[in-house]
């Protein structure tokens, strides 16, 4: 483990929050799984299904040239309103 790993979960030990530095390893990786489950549910449920459309032509999509514009809009849009 890097150094600033360790430090990471020697704060969360010290603040109290787990018990051992072992609680906080698997804590996280618990999160870190149930992500990954959330993540590839989503890319079966929803991305396969709509790349499988895309595909055949049957997904109506943007063309770029519109997202690329939207983007620059809302790009200039936040960097009017500062932080």
């Amino acid at each position: 483990m890097s150094d600033e790993l360790a430090r990471l979960v020697e704060e969360r030990v010290g603040s109290g929050a787990y018990m051992d530095e072992s609680a906080v390893v698997s804590d996280r990786l618990r999160a870190l799984q149930a992500q990954d489950t959330t993540i590839e549910r989503w890319l079966c449920d929803e991305v396969g299904p709509t790349y499988g459309r895309v595909r055949g032509g049957t997904e109506p999509l943007i063309p770029a040239d519109e997202v690329l514009a939207d983007l620059e809009i809302r790009y200039r849009h936040r960097k009017d309103q500062g932080p």
